[in-house]
């Protein structure tokens, strides 16, 4: 197939010859990207047949440069113009656009071109543009790629390589977008049986040219989070090719580490901040964790790998310290050993990072460092149940984690999962072996007694739910999602300090008391306790004095009704529904509590 006439313009120092050039190309360009001219006249024996060696030379085919005007037009009215009918209007065009032939060769050219301006044009490619470019020729490769012939492969991943290598330095988006057109078309291109072994040939020869190493660095990052991504959209890879990916991946896993290690020590020689540069590597080590990379290390290397300390060391810095505790927390859920090792260093981080971010009120490192604490502990309770000093501290920094009074109930949200673990842990042990778990259970109810009280305290309804307009009270979504992730922890929490216990840290309190005035959250927020654990109460058949109770109905039925609104409405709501959960009538539920009768009832009454 014969492919056009293209224009040509050599460049060299300061003169410009312009000439045009009739050059047989042995495929089309739209099909077949590995003969274009560009390839060919780039070849030094090209240069030295045409007399002009050492030559810069730029080629631009006719057609190709009005459709790239074209895209680059469309491209700045999609982004910048005022009228919605033109902002339409410009992306059905580029949609459409992508649909054909040329947006290959278009694309390809936009990101490989050298931004010298051709004649009778003043098209100028720009971060835009190319970034556009590059998303094209992701999604054509995902949902085209695996049509195209081997030669054409080969040709664009050339392409792309010579893409990632211009854009090495950034911006870092458009260099994500190309590694990730390109780990797409390696994931196709099983005709070369071994591709990923291919590609890292590439990314060693990348590796020797100036700024390569950062475009190495992305490419190994996107590389495993596109073989492993089950959840892709991309449903033309089976899953069994998946895993051969995956293990084809993992034998590079030394390669990568050294690599990795080699740039935490030494960094970049492109003017990259140390903090970008950590997080790089970070983000980089993250996606090679997630892929499975240290089971491919002798075993029990991974306590004193460099790495490892590289990481922790990461968590002192606060740009890098997110990623680190992802690293982490990613880390102790696929390795046994990795737990022990950081539970030794509770203490450090807690004196060093905790309790100065509790003063501050610095919620991205507690929220951090509660995740990361609650994983250590719930992928070993056996540990934690052992009460060393490690383990307390470790309890110590989740509880005041819990109790840290943010704006929302996420921090404290992240921890619940831990705590009912060694609940559940605590309340497993062998019944035959009673002295061990009276003596473990004896030893944390401290810590779970210090628990309730934690999320009695962020289970209060906030101010600003109360709705003055309608005298009712809006929960917000975060704290109904938090009252529900708490009511089994709550039970269980029961069951640990006895429910004898439970009550008293419920209703040992000075409301009644008529000189102080009745705080109303606190009340609300035990009650709801109350209703969550009745069962477990009742089971027990404990007889408790609900004298608080009958105070408190006093109180309220003494009030005019116009006055009993907000939290004091979720009061009487609960008390109500005591009776009610208790399947009794007013009389029977009125002996089990021992409450006077004809006062209490009319209450009670007046209430409803």
């Amino acid at each position: 197939m014969i492919g056009s006439v293209h224009a040509i313009e050599f460049s060299k120092g300061d003169d410009r010859i312009a000439s045009v050039v009739k050059v047989v190309i042995l495929c089309g360009l739209g099909q077949s990207l590995g003969r274009n001219l560009r390839e060919y006249i780039m070849q030094p024996w090209t240069q030295l047949l045409l007399g002009i060696p050492k030559t810069k030379i730029i080629y631009i085919g006719a057609k190709e440069m009005e459709l790239r005007m074209k895209v680059s037009q469309a491209v700045h009215v999609l982004n910048h113009d005022t009228q919605s009918c033109n902002r339409v209007a410009a992306n059905q065009w580029l949609v459409q656009f992508q649909q054909t032939g040329a947006a290959w060769e278009v694309a390809t050219a936009i990101l490989t071109s050298d931004h010298v301006q051709p004649p009778l044009s003043s098209f100028v490619p720009d971060l835009e543009v190319e970034f556009f470019a590059a998303q094209i020729l992701k999604r054509k490769i995902q949902n085209e790629g695996y049509l195209l012939q081997l030669g054409v492969k080969d040709a664009l991943l050339n392409a792309l390589l010579v893409a990632a290598k211009k854009f090495s330095s950034g911006p870092p988006q458009l260099l994500t977008q190309i590694c990730l057109a390109l780990s797409a078309l390696i994931l196709r291109t099983v005709e070369h049986g071994k591709p990923i072994d291919r590609l890292f040939y590439s990314l060693q020869n990348l590796q020797s040219v100036d700024n390569g190493n950062l475009a190495v660095l992305e490419m190994l990052t996107v590389l495993p989070e596109e073989v492993v991504d089950s959840q892709n959209v991309d449903c033309k890879i089976s899953s069994s090719c998946r895993s051969q990916y995956a293990r084809e991946l993992l034998l590079h896993t030394p390669m990568v580490l050294e690599f990795l290690l080699q740039q935490s020590e030494k960094g970049f020689d492109c003017g990259t901040q140390p903090q970008e540069k950590n997080r790089k590597i970070l983000r980089c080590l993250l996606s090679w964790v997630r892929v499975g990379c240290f089971s491919e290390i002798p075993q029990g290397s991974l306590p004193t790998h460099p790495l490892l300390n590289f990481v922790l060391k990461s968590l002192q810095d606060v740009a890098s310290f997110d990623l680190a505790i992802e690293v982490l927390v990613e880390l102790v859920s696929r390795h046994e050993g990795l737990p022990q090792v950081l539970l030794c260093r509770v203490h450090f981080l807690k004196e060093m990072l905790l309790l100065p971010s509790l003063s501050t009120g610095d919620e991205k490192v507690i929220s951090g460092l509660a995740c990361l604490f609650s994983e250590v502990g719930q992928a070993a309770p056996s540990l934690i149940v052992e009460a060393s000093a490690e383990a307390l501290a470790l309890a110590d920094a989740l509880l005041s984690c819990v109790a840290f009074p943010s704006e929302d109930w996420e921090i404290a949200d992240s921890t619940l999962q831990f705590w009912s673990s060694l609940a559940s842990y605590i309340l497993g042990l062998d019944e035959n072996n009673s002295a061990n778990k009276k003596h473990v259970e004896d030893v944390f109810l401290s810590v779970f007694s210090a628990l309730l009280d934690g999320l009695l305290l962020r289970a209060q309804v906030i101010e600003s739910a109360f709705n003055e307009e309608r005298g009712m009270i809006d929960l917000p979504d975060g704290l109904i999602h938090f009252r529900m992730n708490i009511v089994e922890l709550l039970v269980d929490i029961c069951q640990i300090l006895r429910s004898s216990r439970f009550m008293e840290k419920l209703f040992f309190s000075g409301w009644t008391n008529g000189n102080v005035p009745i705080p109303w959250k606190e009340v609300e927020s035990k009650l709801f306790a109350l209703n969550v654990v009745a069962e477990v109460v009742l089971q027990e058949g404990q007889s408790f004095d609900f004298v608080v109770i009958t105070q408190l109905v006093t109180m309220l039925a003494a009030r005019p009704s116009n006055e009993i609104k907000g939290v004091m409405c979720l009061v009487c709501w609960f008390i109500d529904h005591w009776q009610k959960l208790l399947d009794l009538t007013l009389g029977q539920f009125l002996l089990f509590t021992q409450m006077p009768d004809p006062c209490y009832q009319a209450d009670l009454l007046r209430l409803k």
